[in-house]
């Protein structure tokens, strides 16, 4: 059963971090696209 765990968890995981990746980065592009559309700066 360890290794079974073990092994779901080593494939499993790089999914969620992708997962998570996507929608940080995909927040960020539609903050970035309003603040070009409205000629401010990001930060």
């Amino acid at each position: 059963m360890g290794t079974l765990a073990l092994t779901a968890y080593v494939l499993v995981w790089p999914a969620i971090v992708a997962a998570v990746l996507f929608f940080l980065v995909r927040g960020f592009v539609k903050d970035w696209r309003e603040a070009r559309e409205e000629g401010r700066s990001i930060i």
